[in-house]
């Protein structure tokens, strides 16, 4: 058998291990609302290969793949366990039992690093939290699809309702299809079917009612079933507390903004502020995709190094808000053709720092160029610090913060030397480090971040509403302190 050969047979057993995972990962999560990880990264409805992959991607921690050989047991070490809700992840448990010097079996091993997550500490299955989108546009279904992609066992996240105003004939069809089809993100995963008697969008057996509505105040949501709701807000109409207060009808409980908040609105970054929510504020911000993208980073070298001073400079892709071809808009600049220019516009993710932020003192400017690119935008954040230091040990830092940090769902890390804008489409964190591109002189950072300001922005929306709705679980085994 020659070298190849001995590859390719490789490969083909580990497609069949993988294989096999597929049906425990569904059962858990199905059954048992647990979703599995591998180093912070869902298994949850994923591929053959793209499980591979996930795994093959240990190479940037432990300098070598993780082999689902390695992994197997504990997954099926957990079948064997009275788990609640809950993520497990494999690579932790691995890693951690290898670490482990008291001679345990697997189940063991297992059984001891999960115990918060069951018996008699396991969190009960919580009844399904209503989710109302107010809008449909482009953060709207994509919100949508991982509102979709997350239902699982039922007990989390339940998108019952998408409000828009009426769009004229076949106006249902044209939504469905649009959630169907798209032509940056690709297709839906699953299948989608639609009601016009009902108004309704079945989305892999999600029954979504389509209201059709001028105002706020036309909606009682109760009327549809719908109570105890969050309302997720992506049309970017009313960004004030007195405007989105008008979300607050018979049945909509919160209401969460999918664009910067303004006055009195606290601007959540999950992974940074998430935790100072007040259980009773009805009505919050996500910020905007950028203030997600850097605000992460930031508080990691602020939290290293301190940050005296910064600037950000936004390359980011061309929105709807722009024209197609040179026409009027209220904005000077944006009303040039989007496709065809490089528009120099204004962000207000640096002034958005001080409130996710509310701790660093430092002074952070910002400016941004809209590009003719449809999505992923790259932030590059120039910073001095409090103290010199050098390349290496900003990207070692960095790199270690993405990896196994509490900001690793926000903070990717890519030493490729060939990336490029497109090589980030669908990427679930709020921003991903170039090491490449990287500059450190003395005291002087220049970071270069990109980001996927529709996709990545998205998950993060997605992670704040989770919280607020009690549905983001704990992670076992819990980090060593």
């Amino acid at each position: 058998m020659t070298v190849n050969d001995d590859s390719f047979t490789n490969w083909k057993n580990r497609e069949e291990i993988a294989e096999s995972m597929i049906p425990i990962i569904g059962k858990l999560h199905r059954e048992r609302d647990v979703t599995v990880l591998l180093h912070s990264r869902s298994l949850v409805n994923k591929s053959v290969v793209s499980i591979l992959k996930t795994h093959r991607f240990a190479r940037q921690i432990a300098g070598e793949e993780l082999s689902v050989t390695d992994t197997l047991p504990f997954l099926q070490a957990l079948t064997t366990l009275d788990l609640g809700p809950s993520q497990i992840d494999l690579a932790l448990l691995a890693a951690t039992y290898q670490a482990d010097e008291r001679g345990l079996s697997v189940e063991e091993f297992t059984a001891e690093a999960v115990a918060g997550a069951t018996g008699a500490n396991k969190i009960e299955c919580r009844r399904g939290r209503d989710v109302v989108l107010y809008g449909f546009g482009r953060i709207g279904r994509l919100v949508a699809r991982l509102l979709i992609e997350k239902a699982g066992s039922g007990n989390g996240l339940r998108l019952r309702a998408i409000v828009v105003r009426g769009g004229g004939a076949d106006d249902l069809v044209k939504r469905a299809s649009l959630l169907r089809r798209d032509s940056i993100h690709g297709q839906f995963q699953g299948t989608i079917t639609v009601d016009e008697a009902n108004s309704t969008i079945v989305a892999n057996g999600n029954e979504i009612k389509v209201i059709y509505a001028n105002d706020p105040s036309e909606i009682d949501y109760t009327a549809y079933g719908i109570n105890d709701a969050i309302l997720i807000d992506n049309t970017g109409k009313w960004r004030d507390r007195e405007g989105l207060s008008k979300h607050l009808r018979p049945g909509v409980d919160k209401v969460v903004l999918t664009a910067p908040g303004k006055g009195d609105v606290p601007n959540i970054v999950h992974g940074v502020n998430h935790d100072m929510i007040k259980p009773d504020e009805q009505i919050l911000s996500c910020a905007s995709c950028t203030t997600n993208a850097i605000v992460p980073p930031l508080k990691a070298m602020e939290d290293e190094y301190g940050v005296v001073r910064g600037h950000v400079e936004t390359v980011h892709s061309f929105t709807n808000d722009q024209n197609l071809l040179d026409n009027y808009h209220k904005s000077e600049r944006r009303g040039r053709s989007a496709p065809l220019n490089m528009v120099i516009t204004e962000t207000g993710a640096a002034s958005a720092v001080a409130k996710a932020l509310p701790d660093l003192k430092a002074k952070i400017t910002g400016s941004s160029i809209r590009v003719p690119v449809p999505d992923v935008s790259i932030a590059i954040l120039n910073l001095q610090l409090a103290r010199e230091t050098t390349r290496e040990e900003v990207l070692d830092h960095l790199r270690e913060v993405s990896l196994t940090s509490p900001l690793k769902r926000q903070i990717d890390f890519t030493s490729a030397p060939d990336a490029v804008s497109n090589d980030f489409i669908g990427s679930r964190h709020a921003s991903i480090v170039d090491a490449g591109a990287t500059k450190v002189e003395g005291d002087n950072a220049i970071l270069y971040l990109w980001y996927d300001n529709e996709f990545g922005y998205s998950c993060q929306v997605i992670r704040v509403v989770q919280y607020v709705s009690g549905v983001e679980y704990p992670t076992y085994p819990a980090p060593a302190v």
